[in-house]
């Protein structure tokens, strides 16, 4: 099983790599992952060999706490900046303090030499007992609140784990021993009236220093701290985002009830404004719904009687009931927590290189000092000089700046990918993505819309397109075939009327024939109308054309006269082709996996661009298909969205589920995008090479810093450029190290998409053309124009969203509009007046102000 384990004591990197080290060791122990960020760590073990006790043992015994953590729902889970919070007003309290004394300490010890003005008692060789003494005792309050540096740190020394706590132990507990002594060699030299020896002990106490790195040590932690806790913002707004009760109905009786107490099948009732508590499903009422905080889509979604809603929504306008589906930890807010929670706690591969260095980092430090300290006597140095280098390579070593390096940036990069609507499962995803060059794209409900739709009419002469397509719709409407569906649909939205229909009989591989007043229609493919003798007039040609284009063709006739062509298609998603070119720009070779046939495949690919196609694969073969890629050498993604996806979203190297899939697919992937935007799979590699860019920057600063600090700080220079590093300025590099990583690591949090997606891309609409001998298809872009209307009276999203159902609802009109800035960019194919127009946005219940 897999458990998770709350632990504490933890301070550095190495701290983290020891609990690893020793639970690993455990027998039954099969996987340990250790997170420093947030201070827990996932273990998988064999309940028959082990339980969560003696795992618990085994951390104590490395000289660190742990205690089984415990999951609570979303709303009553105790956010991660609580904890830092009370960490950081708990370091406030010690840094004042130890400021507080601080600065007298700091104007004893070294103001004399700066000419400024000291006590008559401190002053000269007779007074030095007086001078140290004071010094010891301005020292003693900031040693004691920051005493937890000597607890951890001797405590983990003592266990054979020394962590960087150890390392600011040791050094300052040198300095302080180092002082202690030379008071007693002051009260010696005073005795026997030495005061060559009074002098020189008296301006090397070092109890500056210790105070120093303490007060330095902790003001650098005090910083790191508040940076970190802005790693975890993004799972804290996600939290912020569960109510914390629920208006239900129980016999009749409406009652406010803590969230957690809802029950599946419970009557919620929200109204206006309020968070959607709870994942159901609508059963009385309507209203749009704001989804933007989980899917990123910012126009709000009409939800009716039957549709779906999600906990942490916003009902923007109306009143609704709904029975409650997923309640607690089930709900779809929950799951989008517990995802980001357990990407940002894994580890990454390339995080394995600073946990091994960091394993043996301190007591290699440890090594190195009292190596430096022992060859700087023996060179014949001073005993202060020999210490105060030594005391510097303690101090100045940070295995922080390693052990921070990558969990930073991926806490942060999942958080931002939860923030674009992408969640990210583990921190190794993150990474592979970045290493991704093919990626490859399920065709149905991935590039296209996963539902047809009329594509084109075609009408022979005299017949008008609303005559065709009310026929059309009348016959296909008792039919249950999609392409039947999709011409209801188009008639439905034009508000046609549709006629009744007697005699209605389907004709095997055919099409369907039907009466409407007494006349025989016809409506299925070109053999139909051969079999029953119509005469096409080159309106085979036409449909061979819209064949050629991924199209079905569907005839129709009344009385053996022709009345045109109905073309259908599943369309292409209007982001699909901006994401295949961000693809290309990035070096990612783009590779359609489909089951369709392979005319319809190789129409989808020369109006996309895209490099390759694989069709007519069974969904069993998906997989295979993906392996043999890889086999060639390359990293593959695969975008896929149903369950016979699943088998290739698992082989691939990544696999990236679109979020309006099946919960299996969403299961075997790696990736989700929850808008079901294929341009988020391109953020989600953009995101990816960030991350790891961001990690390589952190990693390089951390080497770089330890590879130049510690030979500076342990005299290397010296002999050669007389440079030679202050133990206080050795602790205060060391706090700056730490900080620097995780401000770096905090840039990721500007990172917005290079390739957002394009709401307004106009969406493909029903060509009509007149019969004349020769083919003429047009598609939406063509001969448009373009308008901008400014309207008054929007004031939310679901204003804006009304709007702009209105006005796409008018023939050949394609709308988006701009809330904020109170305008509509329209395009039109003319068709509709300016009167049209505008009347449209008026019966809405909104004014136009201006139309150009």
């Amino acid at each position: 099983m897999k458990q998770k384990f709350d632990v504490t004591g933890m301070t550095c990197s190495a701290c983290s790599a020891h609990v690893e080290k020793a639970v690993s060791k455990v027998d039954g122990v099969r996987a340990v992952t250790v997170n420093l960020l947030s201070n827990n760590m996932a273990v998988e073990y064999d309940e028959a060999a082990v339980d969560a006790q003696k795992i618990i043992h085994a951390v104590e015994d490395a000289g660190y706490g742990a205690s089984v953590h415990s999951a609570k729902p979303v709303q009553q889970a105790q956010k991660p900046v609580d904890h830092v919070q009370e960490e950081i007003s708990n370091m406030k309290f010690r840094l004042i303090v130890s400021f507080l004394f601080m600065v007298p300490l700091m104007y004893v010890s070294m103001g004399h030499m700066m000419g400024l003005p000291l006590p008559h008692w401190l002053h000269g060789n007779a007074n030095a007992v007086a001078f140290a003494f004071t010094q010891f005792l301005l020292a003693l309050p900031i040693l004691y609140v920051n005493r937890k540096y000597y607890k951890v740190g001797f405590k983990t020394l003592f266990k054979g784990s020394p962590n960087m706590d150890s390392l600011i132990a040791i050094g300052s507990t040198a300095a302080m021993a180092y002082g202690i002594i030379a008071i007693y060699m002051i009260g010696y030299g005073l005795g026997h009236g030495d005061s060559e020896m009074v002098s020189r002990y008296s301006m090397d106490l070092y109890f500056e220093s210790a105070a120093m790195i303490l007060a330095l040590i902790t003001l650098g932690k005090y910083l790191e701290t508040r940076s970190k806790g802005k790693t975890s913002e993004a799972i804290t707004k996600l939290m912020d985002l569960a109510p914390k009760t629920a208006l239900v109905e129980r016999d009749g009786v409406e009652l406010e009830i803590p969230v957690e107490e809802v029950a599946v099948g419970d009557l919620v009732i929200v109204k206006p404004g309020q968070s959607i508590p709870v994942d159901g499903e609508i059963a009385e009422g309507s209203s749009a719904v704001d989804e933007s905080a989980l899917t990123g889509e910012s126009i709000p979604v009409e939800k009716h009687p039957g549709d779906r809603v999600i906990a942490a929504t916003i009902n923007k306008s109306g009143w609704f009931k709904f029975r409650a589906t997923k309640v607690g930890g089930d709900t779809t807010l929950a799951q989008i927590i517990a995802l980001v929670e357990d990407a940002a706690n894994s580890k990454a591969p390339i995080a394995k290189l600073a946990d091994k260095v960091s394993g043996i980092f301190v007591p290699v430090v440890i090594g190195i000092a009292v190596l430096a300290a022992a060859v700087w006597l023996i060179a014949g140095y001073s005993a202060e000089f020999a210490l105060s280098t030594g005391i510097a390579v303690l101090v100045i070593s940070c295995p922080c700046a390693l052990g921070l390096a990558t969990p930073v940036a991926i806490m942060v990069g999942t958080g931002k990918g939860a923030e674009n609507g992408i969640l990210i499962k583990s921190a190794e995803a993150l990474e592979t993505a970045h290493t991704i060059n093919t990626v490859v794209l399920d065709k149905t409900g991935t590039i296209t819309e996963g539902k047809p739709r009329v594509t084109d009419l075609v009408t022979a002469p005299g017949v008008e397109e609303d005559t065709l397509l009310a026929a059309a719709a009348s016959i296909e409407k008792p039919s249950e075939h999609p392409l039947a569906e999709a011409i209801v649909e188009e008639a439905s939205a034009r508000g046609l009327s549709l006629h009744g229909v007697t005699g209605f009989s389907a004709v095997a591989g055919q099409g369907i024939e039907a009466r409407i007043d007494g006349k025989r229609f016809l409506a299925g493919n070109l053999k139909m109308m051969q079999e029953n003798s119509v005469q096409t007039n080159g309106f085979e040609q036409q449909g061979e054309a819209l064949s050629e284009q991924g199209k079905t063709p569907l005839y129709f006739a009344a009385e053996g006269r022709m009345l045109g062509l109905v073309a259908v298609a599943d369309t292409v998603k209007p982001t699909s082709r901006a994401a295949i070119d961000a693809f290309k720009s990035m070096g990612v070779d783009v590779v359609m996996l489909t089951g369709d046939n392979r005319r319809t495949a190789e129409a989808i690919r020369r109006q996309l661009g895209i490099d390759r196609v694989i069709a007519e694969v069974l969904p069993q073969d998906k997989e295979r298909e993906v392996s043999a890629i890889q086999q060639t050498g390359r990293k593959v993604a695969m975008v896929g969205d149903g369950i016979n996806d699943a088998p290739a979203l698992t082989r691939a190297d990544v696999g990236i589920a679109i979020g309006a899939g099946t919960d299996v697919a969403i299961e075997s992937a790696d990736v989700v995008l929850m808008k079901s935007d294929l341009l988020d799979a391109v953020t989600a590699i953009e995101l990816s090479r960030a991350v790891i860019r961001n990690i390589k920057q952190n990693l390089f600063w951390a080497f770089f810093y330890n590879t130049i600090g510690i030979p500076l700080a342990a005299g290397v220079f010296f002999p050669l450029f007389g440079l030679k590093l202050n133990p206080m300025f050795g602790a205060a590099a060391m706090s700056l190290s730490s900080v620097c990583v995780v401000s770096n690591a905090l840039r990721l949090k500007l990172f917005q998409p290079r390739h957002r997606a394009v709401a307004d891309t106009p969406a493909p609409v029903p060509a009509v053309s007149e019969q004349t001998g020769e083919t003429k298809l047009e598609s939406k872009g063509e001969n448009r124009m373009e308008k901008k209307m400014m309207i008054e009276g929007m004031s939310c999203g679901h204003c804006s969203a009304r709007v702009e159902k209105a006005l796409n609802a008018l023939e050949g009109v394609s709308a988006k509009v701009d809330l904020e800035a109170k305008c509509a960019a329209i395009s039109t194919e003319g068709k509709v007046s300016d009167e049209q127009l505008k009347a449209a946005v008026a019966d809405a219940g909104y004014e136009v102000v201006s139309l150009s």
